[in-house]
């Protein structure tokens, strides 16, 4: 896996990593939605989907899910940094992130708007920095949102001591649905983790496994999640799954 360097080098004073995963330890939706639905904030996620040899399912997922935690932990994202604002203002309020699709041209294009892109296993995704899903780029929202998925694959066991990120097999969900669903694992994890738990995760490029769980994994995964020993996504319902609907529940490797 391979976490590129930043875009473009922060030109304001970094804020320490543990100012920037006070972020997201302190938790979100801690205000209401607002009234006018193009105001409502997301992430968007664009992953690259070319034609010809498509990824592996499981390597764009974890490509998706370590885009998103690594923008939220980027130096551009902390205090002071560009990027903060919007941060700030999105995990105030539910995470939401809308996926879309790129090939060719379209994923050469979303390297110009603000983000950060992560390759797994030759899978590519890049996610946004937030913003009113009523102001989203032109040339982001031009991109389809769903109309291509990737067939399950096998890749084997999780890789010892990386995080994994389990995906409940039963609700058959997209890899634009399940994109989204990792992406809020993956910050979920981090911030339920140490600080210096989380900054030695982010010295390895935030490198995590995703997997599908079966019924009898999924319920020993539940049990998890009950103990305090593994977090959940719980899927607020409003495109694929019903509303509580565990999608995603991710264990410390």
């Amino acid at each position: 896996m391979t976490l590129p360097d930043p875009d473009e080098p922060s030109t304001s004073s970094p804020a320490t990593f543990g100012e920037r995963h006070a972020l997201l330890a302190g938790g979100y939706g801690h205000r209401e939605d607002p009234a006018d639905p193009a105001e409502v904030l997301a992430m968007p996620i664009v992953l690259h989907l070319p034609k010809v040899e498509p990824p592996a399912r499981s390597a764009l997922l974890a490509a998706a899910a370590v885009a998103a935690v690594a923008l939220c932990l980027d130096e551009r994202s902390g205090p002071g940094g560009p990027w903060h604002p919007a941060l700030l203002a999105w995990t105030d309020a539910r995470i939401r992130k809308v996926t879309r699709r790129a090939r060719g041209a379209q994923w050469d294009t979303a390297q110009q708007v603000d983000g950060l892109t992560v390759e797994v296993d030759g899978a590519r995704a890049r996610a946004l920095v937030p913003g009113p899903v009523g102001e989203l780029d032109p040339r982001i929202r031009k991109m389809q949102i769903g109309g291509t998925d990737l067939a399950p694959d096998e890749p084997g066991d999780p890789e010892p001591g990386l995080p994994v990120l389990w995906v409940n097999a039963a609700l058959q969900m997209t890899v634009g649905k399940a994109a989204a669903q990792v992406g809020h694992a993956s910050m979920l994890l981090a911030g339920a983790m140490s600080v210096d738990r989380a900054q030695r995760w982010s010295e390895r490029g935030y490198r995590c496994s995703v997997r599908d769980a079966d019924g009898a994994r999924w319920m020993q995964l539940c049990r998890l999640v009950a103990d305090g020993r593994a977090v959940a996504v719980r899927d607020a319902g409003f495109t694929e799954v019903a509303p509580g609907s565990m999608t995603v529940i991710a264990v410390v490797g």
